[in-house]
């Protein structure tokens, strides 16, 4: 591989995310328990949730909102302004969680920082990423930071470009197929996927990959056999 620049997704490949937004989610089905059952609950909150993409994008503030959303339309706009606030306080009890760094990462970025350009990519809510990146003390390794609206192709061309790289001088390490890996293939560049063991309904996909520019690893440090 050619690689000049290695870029990493954020939540669930270089610290813990997706865990809170569970965690959240279970409070929030036991405060709305008197509604309606939790898988239903659960249901109507991801309905909501994708609905409300094009509006208020990935993170924590746009759950919180269809988290509210869900609450007034479960309980036919009777639910009390102390349910609201509850929910709220999830919201700041999520955003104010301590950076919980993945096991290997800071392993893989002294290994590799001398001999790539490193990029952070992904997607999110601007404050929130840039304020999870600062207080994770890992933002003096990256070359450049970009949050993304969506991870799409048109999305990565845009940042290589930006970067002034050909595809296939860039590798992609994250933990969703359907974000981090698939759009990066279809243009032509490399990834790596590093699972982890919590992925949203809505990044999960069944499709199997079969392209030789691909590599699935068990834990981050497994790519450094690769480079």
């Amino acid at each position: 591989m050619n690689i000049k620049v290695i870029a990493f997704d954020a939540d669930d490949t270089l610290w813990v995310n997706e865990p809170y937004f569970r965690a959240s989610e279970e409070k929030f089905c036991e405060l709305l328990g008197e509604y309606a059952s939790r898988h239903e609950l659960e249901r109507e909150l991801f309905k909501i949730e994708i609905e409300n993409l094009a509006l208020y994008g990935y993170g924590i503030k746009g759950f919180v909102l269809s988290m509210i959303e869900t609450a007034l339309k479960v309980s036919g706009n009777t639910i009390s302004p102390d349910i609201i606030e509850k929910i709220t306080d999830l919201g700041k009890q999520m955003l104010n969680q301590p950076i919980e760094i993945l096991d290997g990462v800071e392993q893989v970025l002294q290994a590799v920082k001398d001999k790539y350009r490193i990029v952070v990519a992904t997607k999110g809510d601007l404050l929130d990423q840039e304020r999870k990146l600062k207080r994770s003390g890992l933002g003096d390794y990256f070359h450049h930071i970009e949050i993304m609206s969506e991870k799409d192709d048109a999305n990565y061309l845009k940042l290589l470009k930006h970067l002034d790289i050909k595809p296939e001088e860039f590798l992609m390490i994250g933990n969703s197929l359907k974000s981090d890996i698939l759009p990066v293939l279809n243009i032509g560049g490399h990834g790596v996927h590093v699972p982890y063991h919590i992925t949203w309904a809505h990044e999960q996909i069944e499709e199997s990959i079969d392209n030789e520019r691909f590599r699935s690893v068990e834990r981050i440090t497994e790519i450094l056999n690769y480079l």
